[in-house]
């Protein structure tokens, strides 16, 4: 097309200088330049909008990129205040369950000083009464004790007694009555 626009001017050219000698510019007169112009134009309209249309495409390919960017960016948000969600129900469970199993830990304790108390009070009860027993029987035994030394020495007494006051003669004098008596 440009030497199409050279051969033209040029033409035109030989043609102008048969008549009248024309002011050119870099060998090229007002229509040359008109149309290099016009051709220069048609050829930055054409390369520009290949150029325009290359600009917009990355640009929207920035924009599609920035888009699923700002996508994947909520879904993580999506997923973290999800994952928070749970974090925080779940601290709310392990605290529930901790004073659950502190409020059981505390009831058990109560059962088992109560139990203590319990088994406290029958074991001193239990060992009162074998303590009163072991000394009632001891009193009785002392008792008994007693007895037997007091019947011992009732015993001597009487011997000593019957053995001073009765003689052979007085001895014979009952043996026969009790003979008789029978």
């Amino acid at each position: 097309m440009i030497s199409t626009l050279l051969f033209l001017s040029e033409a035109a050219e030989g043609a102008e200088h048969a008549e009248h000698a024309e002011a050119t510019l870099l060998g090229l007169g007002p229509e040359g330049w008109v149309y290099a112009g016009i051709t220069l134009f048609f050829l930055i309209a054409i390369f520009g909008a290949k150029a325009h249309r290359q600009l917009l495409g990355a640009l929207d390919a920035q924009i599609a990129e920035t888009r699923k960017s700002l996508d994947e960016a909520a879904a993580i948000r999506g997923e973290a205040e999800a994952l928070l969600a749970s974090a925080k129900k779940q601290q709310a469970a392990s605290a529930k369950e901790a004073a659950e199993i502190l409020e059981h830990a505390q009831h058990e304790a109560e059962a088992i000083v109560a139990k203590a108390k319990a088994d406290t009070a029958d074991l001193v009860a239990r060992r009162a009464k074998m303590a009163q027993d072991k000394i009632g029987a001891a009193e009785r035994a002392a008792v008994d004790a007693l007895r037997a030394k007091t019947a011992e020495a009732a015993t001597g007494a009487a011997r000593g007694l019957i053995a001073a006051q009765h003689d052979a003669k007085a001895d014979k004098s009952l043996v026969d009555e009790a003979i008789a008596g029978l």
